[in-house]
């Protein structure tokens, strides 16, 4: 079926309605006049394959999804709009989301192109309730972690790499430049899967919690097209779940207390014993020094560094779980800020972290499909080059690849 200019011009409009977006905006985003969108909407102007391009960019589509012989006037990103409405006054949150969208259709688009069908692993669905209390958010959350580790089979174990054990689940992750404010994403899109994204802005293990927390969505909220994570929300339930969720995926209680266990920091200050013979018991009491089982700053670093959080994580944690006091946690924390503990990490040897270098299994995918397409003589030299900038390598950088590996169309061998 081919589309006529008056059709098209109908699912322009529709799209832009669906989104929310006015005229006005999609004049600002094509560097056109608003009456000239008005013509293009009334199906009295053409459309170039340029502008199309931008304008499915824009509300977050493909470009085929316009010239298909059926046309859903509503799509994952207008959905969003709707459950997230603050988002369209944020335009840094709203083109966030539209480059992750972007991403995840060029993905899968490669893997169309080349053939390759998806093994589609579906990572586990919990059905909650929805909170209608912080505290039951909470305990909701406590609940999932420990229900989801047992069924990991890692029930006190420190985690592996966060985007690893997500990517393993069925889950496309990447780390991307995020507003500030904004320490993830979740999409769900049913055509295309599920993303999670998370700020490359953000330290590496503020990051690992980000993508904890993304999981919970995953996890408790499928039902929901997408979800956008901001500091602004932390007071929602869901969030509140979500952050229970992923600080007790990180450090479940029982994994917590046996590490502290091990430096003998956990018990009573004077444990008693039941020591048995043929005769009887015999009630013995170990009188400990003072103070030897308060927890010290170099507890809280090795306690930190097995479970591969931050030092405040680590502290709000050890006051969640009542092992240390207010003012334990303000004077544990003022250290922190003093510096003393990257010292003390210094000390003990281990390694500092490292800033941005986690693997981006995202990334990896869409470069990974996008070099054995142009292998394939696919797409263009140009494709590749816009698909990588996506990832941020520029033209430069992918020339020097090229070079270096050769190309069909350099006459190099692969």
């Amino acid at each position: 079926m081919s589309i006529t200019q008056k059709e098209l011009a109908r699912r322009i409009r529709a799209a832009r309605e669906a989104c929310g977006l006015t005229q006005a905006k999609v004049a600002e985003h094509l560097g056109i006049s608003r009456p000239t969108v008005v013509q293009i909407e009334q199906g009295k102007r053409s459309v170039s394959s340029l502008e199309l391009s931008r304008l499915a960019y824009l509300f977050g589509r493909d470009l085929r999804d316009f010239l298909q012989d059926s046309f859903q006037e509503k799509n994952l990103l207008s959905a969003l709009f709707r459950a997230e409405p603050g988002v369209l006054d944020r335009p840094h949150v709203a083109e966030a989301l539209r480059a992750c969208m972007a991403l995840g259709r060029e993905v899968r688009n490669l893997e169309e192109l080349l053939g390759i069908e998806r093994i589609q692993r579906v990572p586990a669905s919990y059905s909650l309730p929805s909170p209608e209390t912080k505290g039951e958010a909470v305990q909701q959350g406590i609940k999932l972690a420990m229900d989801e580790r047992n069924r990991l089979g890692l029930p006190t174990a420190p985690l592996p790499d966060l985007a690893e054990l997500l990517a393993n689940q069925g889950i496309h992750t990447a780390v991307l430049d995020l507003p500030e404010d904004v320490s993830g994403l979740t999409l769900n899109d049913p055509r295309k899967g599920l993303f999670v994204f998370v700020n490359r802005k953000h330290h590496l293990l503020r990051r690992r919690f980000s993508f904890a927390h993304e999981y919970a969505h995953i996890l408790a909220d499928r039902s929901r097209f997408g979800v956008v994570s901001r500091l602004s929300q932390r007071e929602n339930l869901v969030e509140v779940r979500a952050n229970a969720f992923a600080a007790n995926f990180l450090m479940p209680e029982e994994g917590v207390r046996r590490f502290l266990a091990q430096l003998g920091k956990i018990g009573r200050t004077r444990p008693t014993y039941q020591v048995f013979d043929p005769s009887g018991s015999m009630k013995v009491e170990d009188r400990m020094a003072p103070g030897s089982q308060a927890i010290q700053l170099h507890d809280v670093v090795q306690l930190a560094e097995f479970f591969r959080v931050s030092l405040p994580s680590c502290i709000y944690r050890l006051h969640d779980l009542r092992l240390i006091t207010e003012k334990e946690s303000a004077d544990l924390e003022a250290l922190h800020q003093k510096g003393a503990g990257k010292l003390v990490a210094k000390l003990l040897g281990f390694p500092k972290p490292k800033h941005r270098k986690e693997r981006n299994w995202f990334r990896n995918r869409l470069l990974g499909l996008a070099l054995e397409a142009f292998r394939r003589e696919k797409i263009s030299r140009g494709k590749l080059i816009a698909l990588a900038s996506m990832v941020g390598l520029d033209r430069e950088q992918v020339a020097r690849l090229l070079e270096k590996i050769g190309s069909p169309y350099q006459g190099g061998r692969w």
